[in-house]
């Protein structure tokens, strides 16, 4: 929605807020448009939630929506090249040779990847889940298998639902440990708080005390309170060391409220009890005075409050270090509490209905991993593709996503994704996946998109709506995602490529009409499916879908006008809408079968006995761990000029202790080897850095034949899941190791 129209000579000037999607802080920008070109991106201070914070990627939000990189038409390999194609031809090719796959080898036959940026859009939040069902195959894959999924096992085993997932109150605590993340860097991650750097800042201005575990000094540990460096791998360990510490003190403190509503603290304790402070000290490289201090200041803090990410949980304990960290906010009585780990009130929620969370409801083929949340962990993809027989992989289709890039051993994929029958992928970019694509499909700019947000409404540290209308019309000939998505769908049911997307579109919000009138907690409730769908007429795709959900929701306008809908949003300044603090939640927020947090499943605690068997483990010398900086963005981050100029980004960081015994120094160049690979790169000597610990960042190396990203050539860097291996991943959820991987290093 374009406002602030104005007129300078033959210029037209206008402005417009606009939803960043580039990270997880969910900030609005305002943007100033020159003849429908973003010419100044500035922070929209009448969001109250992000209040004006602009960080460098949503700075340069203009470069990345009118990246000259962007694929605009609809591609067809021929022969070694491409040749552009109208929509219809595309998409009867996508049916044609989808469908002798499917005729040939059965469903299971076609793979599916999801990568991070389909929560970033409307598309991608609302539409895949249709073309899920209609592709009916069990090889659906993911980023979460990447970098999130214990969090969603654990909270699933715990909560009852994989996506009642606690966050920090970062604006009340008095006292936050955190451990693997780096949210000065990251924005956030599965913690969405707009400017978090600033409300880092304001918790030690107010007096309180932010403590940092992690194997690298990294900007938010450099600008903590306290930085504990601890061995990558053993975040799990010394989570147990510091419960058992509150046991051994006399430390717990979990209170009536979490009393009332908690099963199974004594049970975990009592399984964790060999992992004293003293016990866990040696393999997590923290002394067990260190242990136990972090353990009475939680104890002692008034609103204390414990935080883990992808440092902690991509290792071989993730599930578990997901876990642990709520039961240590349970033991400390900081669960659901003002200034602890609660969970938000998103408008899209209408009701929670129990049911046993499981997971492995079907298994992998080649390896037995375990299915959970609907996909298999993306670390057997390239199995699932070489190994012959009954539903080998034959046919990949990637929706924003760049697995031979961001997933393990990434060179392996490659040589299994060029044996495939079939590849198409949606993407705006030909990357080092989408270059192997028959079929390529782009969706156009976000700035002619809506963008409302539902994902991160979920893990917000407030309860707020965000709704963005699209700033620019589609041009002649365009497509939005979600039709994209939306016409695949049709393709896999079989409706063919011709069919009508709008009785298709109608079909998928009659289905959503008639779960939430059904829901006796929705305030569309008594409704027929058929009334509420009057109701939003006449908005159609995402609009009408959100519309549907923010009515039926908490706050919902229900069938009036006095409440959240998509119009109250939009019309509000900044298109947003402030739905209050955080409140504690417990029970209503419960999907358990028993109505209560089962704090000791015995999925989990199965996994204790190796947990306490890991204190055996061999050292097995340097381990490398991932980074990001705060101007990357993924794999494709690299492609704009203004975040990526400047100094090399893409170093390992090596302790001088280490440099030394390899006979590496700073500037020069390392040979980097893991069982799976090998790669040459520059060195950066830092103390910032523990001993036995190597550094390389991720998202690199797009200077490949065939990547069409002119900037993101000339970086260069390297691809760091080249080292990655497939085979390490975290059996409870199937999660990649990607944090204490064994290297070896020598002068290259």
């Amino acid at each position: 929605m374009l406002r602030g129209h104005a007129t300078t000579g033959a210029r037209v000037t206008t402005t417009a807020s606009r939803l960043c999607p580039l990270c997880e802080a969910t900030c609005t920008l305002r943007l100033q448009l020159d003849d429908g070109r973003v010419t100044r991106v500035t922070g929209d201070d009448r969001d109250t939630f992000s209040g004006g914070y602009l960080c460098p990627k949503g700075a340069t939000f203009g470069q990345l929506a009118q990246d000259p990189d962007r694929v605009t038409a609809p591609r067809l390999r021929d022969g070694d090249g491409w040749r552009e194609v109208s929509w219809q031809e595309a998409f009867a090719e996508v049916e044609r040779r989808l469908g002798a796959v499917v005729q040939e080898h059965g469903n299971d036959a076609v793979a599916l990847y999801l990568g991070n940026p389909n929560v970033h859009t409307a598309a991608g939040q609302l539409y895949v889940r249709p073309m899920v069902k209609a592709l009916r195959t069990r090889n659906v894959y993911s980023a979460s298998t990447v970098d999130q999924m214990p969090k969603h096992v654990s909270s699933g085993l715990l909560f009852g639902s994989a996506g009642a997932i606690p966050v920090p109150d970062v604006d009340r605590c008095s006292h936050l440990l955190v451990l693997g993340a780096n949210p000065r860097m990251s924005n956030g991650s599965l913690l969405t708080a707009p400017d978090l750097p600033g409300r880092l800042d304001a918790l030690r201005e107010r007096g309180g005390t932010l403590v940092v575990v992690d194997p690298r000094r990294s900007r938010t540990a450099a600008e903590a309170d306290r930085w504990v460096p601890l061995r990558p791998g053993t975040d799990a360990l010394l989570l147990a060391g510091i419960l058992t510490t509150l046991a051994d003190e006399g430390l717990l403190a979990p209170g009536e409220h979490l009393e009332a509503h908690v099963d199974g603290l004594e049970d975990v304790l009592a399984a964790l009890a060999p992992l004293t402070a003293e016990a866990v000290a040696p393999r997590c490289r923290v002394p067990a005075e260190e242990v136990r201090r972090l353990a009475r200041e939680l104890a002692a803090a008034e609103h204390p409050v414990v935080y883990s990410r992808i440092g902690a949980h991509t290792q071989r304990f993730g599930t578990l270090a997901a876990w642990l960290t709520d039961v240590v906010n349970v033991a400390v009585g900081a669960l659901d509490a003002p200034g602890g780990a609660m969970w938000s009130r998103p408008p899209h929620e209408v009701g929670h209905r129990p049911h046993p969370y499981t997971t492995g409801r079907w298994r992998s083929r080649v390896r037995d991993l375990p299915e959970c949340n609907g996909e298999l962990p993306v670390s057997t993809l390239a199995d699932e593709i070489e190994t012959p027989g009954p539903g080998q992989v034959r046919a990949l289709l990637t929706i924003a996503g760049n697995p031979l890039r961001s997933t393990p051993n990434a060179d392996r994929l490659e040589r299994a994704v060029e044996g495939l029958d079939l590849v198409v992928c949606v993407d705006p970019y030909v990357t080092a996946t989408s270059r192997h694509a028959d079929v390529l499909l782009p969706p156009p700019s976000p700035l002619q998109e809506d963008h409302p947000d539902l994902a991160f409404a979920g893990l917000s540290v407030r309860n707020v709506a965000h709704y963005s209308p699209a700033v620019l019309p589609l041009e002649d000939g365009a497509e939005p995602e979600w039709r994209i998505l939306l016409r695949l769908a049709a393709i896999a049911s079989g409706q063919g490529a011709d069919s009508d997307l709008g009785a298709a579109d109608r079909f998928v919000a009659s289905t959503v009409a008639q779960q939430v009138t059904a829901e006796p907690s929705s305030r569309l409730h008594g409704l027929s499916a058929d009334e509420a769908l009057d109701l939003v007429a006449p908005k159609q795709g995402p609009a009408r879908l959100v519309d549907l959900l923010w009515r039926s929701g908490a706050y919902g306008a229900g069938s009036g006008d006095d409440g959240l809908s998509v119009d109250a949003v939009v019309a509000a300044p900044a298109h947003m809408v402030d739905l209050g603090p955080l409140e504690p939640r417990l029970p209503d927020v419960l999907a358990t079968a028993s109505g209560r947090v089962e704090l000791a499943p015995a999925t989990l605690m199965d996994d204790v006995p190796n947990l306490v068997a890991s204190l055996d483990a061999p050292d097995d010398g340097p381990v490398l761990v991932g980074r990001r900086h705060l101007r990357t963005n993924n794999s494709w981050g690299q492609n704009v000029p203004a975040l990526v100029r400047g100094r090399d980004l893409c170093t390992l960081q090596v302790h001088p202790d280490d440099a030394a015994a390899h006979g590496l120094v700073d500037g020069g160049r390392a040979r980097i080897a893991s069982r799976v690979g090998a790669l040459d790169v520059p060195v950066e000597v830092t103390e910032d850095i523990a001993p036995g610990v190597v550094s390389l960042p991720h998202g690199f190396g797009n200077d490949e034949d065939g990547i069409e990203l002119s900037v993101a050539r000339r970086v260069g860097g390297v691809n760091s899941n080249v080292l990655s291996d497939e085979q390490q991943v975290d059996p409870l959820s199937g999660n990649a190791v990607l944090n204490g991987i064994p290297v070896t290093l020598a002068p290259a």
